[in-house]
């Protein structure tokens, strides 16, 4: 008799743990899309198309016109090599009326109207200056350009970055609404087994304390969802509306060995050449300063007339009479500024201590390259282990959750313990998605600092692709 009454008590909750590992086992959406309230008609933005999307930021905008104010400094200061021409006219008309009185002399008067232009036609054959100050030009042109292109990656990287934060913390929210519907469950299951009086109020206690927990964690990661989104869309600078794909993947693989990332990375680096072209600079403007010291030589043409209508200082003026002249000059000139206190000679020398501050600059910043690119290629490595490793660590913590439950439902095991392997589990599935999150992240830092492209194909040192089944390169998330 006593069996007849212990199998059923027994019995019904090991049934009611029958939806709870249907909850475990099929880790679904829960009509996620409505909650965070995606909205599957608006504009998709991919990976792929960040790099074209970004040319609409407003930084990048900005720069743009900065190369185009490089490029006319660098065409005025060309136009230095050709002649110039000026006209100047004094009075168009002009006209000029007057007395002349004198006791000893016939009174005579003015009535005119006149005009006097002018043109100058200059050409510098030499100019000590002119070659130093072309040459800034250009170089600083190319420093406009390399800016532009510098900010352009960097905004790309920043994009990539707030792209993958946005999936990363989308796949948080999925973590935490599957440990919220697992703590419901566990109420569910607790409630029941009070009722059923094999439970303990405790029991009841404890769960309802892991749902409220669960779902303050789970409003917090639909809140940093919601400002990643919004992150992600500043920097695009869109308008409308936008989704994007939110399935967290591994986005490539990186076959290029160290030395060649730091090769690469130190003889395409943008950042490099703008210090090699200030130190080219400096000693431009050096020279620039002794060159004030130097004669200059230029040919001149001058041709001036004048055409009036009307007399000056006459008895009788003739309102009709007309006249015209006009010269013509052309000469060589030179000028020589040979001293001025020392100016030029001490600025000189400012400017070559400026350049030699530009070296130890250089050299400074190819040290960190080296040390960045090193890093992200060592930490490259170490998120492939943690991807593995918490893939590994999601599978055992699946099926110590399932026997865990089995036990808490025949009552060998307490609640308590539960509990703690459900934490296990999302800590794991935690420990995934920031290990794919920071390999994402490892890779476009290498792309940005190694002028190299990521793989879609992952290959061995012999260019050969990896069979392994415990490698990063067939894993199936």
């Amino acid at each position: 008799m006593l069996r007849r009454v212990i199998n059923p008590i027994l019995f019904f909750p090991i049934a009611l743990s029958i939806n709870s590992i249907n909850v475990l086992s099929s880790e679904t959406k829960n009509n996620l899309n409505n909650t965070l309230g995606d909205n599957p008609n608006k504009l998709l933005v991919n990976y792929e198309e960040i790099e074209k999307i970004i040319s609409k930021n407003q930084e990048l905008k900005s720069l743009q016109n900065l190369v185009a104010s490089a490029s006319f400094n660098l065409a005025s200061k060309i136009g230095q090599r050709y002649p110039s021409l000026d006209l100047q006219v004094n009075g168009l008309p002009k006209y000029v009326s007057g007395r002349n009185y004198s006791s000893n002399s016939p009174t005579l008067e003015t009535s005119q109207f006149s005009a006097n232009p002018s043109i100058n036609i200059r050409w510098d054959l030499i100019d000590p200056l002119r070659g130093s100050e072309i040459k800034i030009a250009k170089e600083n042109y190319k420093i406009a350009k390399n800016n532009f292109e510098i900010k352009k990656k960097d905004l790309i990287q920043e994009a990539r970055m707030r792209y993958h934060k946005y999936q990363k913390s989308y796949q948080e929210i999925q973590n935490k609404n599957f440990a919220l519907n697992l703590s419901i469950t566990n109420l569910d299951n607790a409630k029941a087994k009070l009722d059923a009086g094999i439970g303990t109020k405790f029991e009841v206690l404890e769960a309802e304390a892991q749902l409220s927990r669960d779902k303050l964690s789970f409003r917090e990661k639909k809140i940093e969802y919601k400002i990643n989104k919004i992150s992600l869309k500043e920097i695009l600078n869109l308008k409308e509306d936008f989704e994007t794909n939110k399935e967290q993947n591994i986005i490539g693989f990186w076959n290029h060995k160290l030395n060649k990332n730091i090769n690469e990375g130190l003889d395409k680096n943008l950042s490099l050449k703008n210090v090699l072209l200030q130190n080219s600079i400096k000693k431009s403007q050096a020279n620039s300063f002794l060159a004030q010291n130097k004669p200059k030589i230029y040919i001149s043409n001058t041709f001036s007339s004048i055409f009036s209508k009307g007399e000056s200082l006459s008895n009788n003026i003739d309102y009709e009479v007309t006249g015209s002249n006009y010269t013509n000059t052309i000469s060589l000139n030179f000028a020589w500024s040979i001293f001025n206190g020392g100016k030029n000679k001490n600025s000189y020398k400012s400017k070559i201590a400026d350049a030699k501050a530009e070296e130890y600059a250089y050299k400074n910043l190819k040290n960190v390259l080296t040390t960045n690119i090193s890093k992200a290629y060592l930490n490259l490595k170490l998120n492939k282990e943690q991807i593995i490793s918490s893939l590994k660590e999601i599978e055992s913590s699946k099926e110590s959750v399932r026997l865990s439950r089995l036990r808490y439902e025949v009552g060998i095991s307490t609640l308590r313990d539960l509990l703690l392997r459900q934490s296990e589990l999302s800590n794991a599935k935690s420990k995934n998605i920031n290990a794919i999150y920071n390999y994402n992240l490892n890779l476009d830092e290498l792309e940005r600092l190694t002028f190299l492209e990521i793989s879609k194909n992952c290959l061995d040192n012999n260019n050969n692709k990896i069979k392994d089944r415990e490698s990063i390169c067939n894993i199936q998330r």
